[in-house]
């Protein structure tokens, strides 16, 4: 079993339901959905481009896949985000663009946000007491001759490479797709979130979610509101 650390919209958001649609998968539920044609892509273009993010739900990775540490458990897991999300206020990104990176396409937001990095690398730090160290062959996974130094090291240190000055905020909507296909690519997913992505998108929310067996898929297990929460009355 794995655990994930993951910014996405609430279930009911119009950014979250036009991402699980595309997608074919909600990780609010276990069920899958069937894709539909977009643009000049059809339905099995779409589930073809779309298969390797769908096992992981739409999200922004913050801390990446891990096995809990010998420890800690679920329950303590669940309360530590409970107070870093209390004591974090809310991070505004102002629009989201769709963006192709080593080759996948993914929503980043279209100018660098420092207060966006910080909070990224604040849940690196506060939850690596709950990771358990790397295997080897989890490091092989990650296929470690291509990374760079920094990112390397990152890998052995908090278990991820894209961490701190490496780190850039994406939410993944397709696999690699070579040139020729990009540009049709390109295309659907603009089409498709075109509206959406015109309002401002806070990051309101750490998500826990859960790989409950190798290549299982990942699912939602909590939600985690940011922002100190107002005291409730007493009798």
């Amino acid at each position: 079993m794995r655990y994930a650390i993951y910014f996405t919209p609430r279930q009911d958001e119009p950014l979250a339901r036009i991402a699980a649609n595309w997608l074919g998968r909600d990780p609010f539920g276990a069920a899958t959905r069937p894709v539909e044609a977009v643009g000049d892509l059809s339905a099995a273009e779409v589930a073809f481009h779309t298969a390797s993010a769908r096992r992981y739900g739409f999200h922004a990775t913050l801390k990446a896949p891990f096995r809990l540490a010998a420890n800690e458990t679920e329950a303590s897991l669940r309360a530590a985000l409970d107070s870093f999300a209390e004591a974090t206020p809310v991070v505004m990104i102002p629009r989201l663009v769709v963006s192709q990176i080593d080759g996948f396409f993914a929503l980043v937001p279209e100018a660098p946000l420092q207060a966006l990095n910080r909070f990224a690398g604040d849940v690196v730090l506060a939850f690596d007491r709950f990771r358990a160290p790397l295997s080897e062959a989890e490091i092989e996974r990650r296929s470690p001759d291509s990374l760079k130094p920094d990112e390397f090291r990152n890998l052995c240190q908090w278990g991820y490479p894209y961490v701190f000055e490496t780190f850039r905020f994406h939410m993944t909507l397709s696999g690699r797709a070579g040139p020729q296909e990009s540009l049709r690519l390109r295309a659907a997913i603009e089409r498709l979130f075109a509206e959406v992505l015109l309002r401002p998108v806070p990051v309101d929310a750490l998500t826990l979610f859960v790989e409950t067996e190798p290549g299982a898929p990942f699912m939602v297990l909590s939600h985690h509101a940011l922002g100190r929460r107002p005291a409730r009355k007493t009798a």
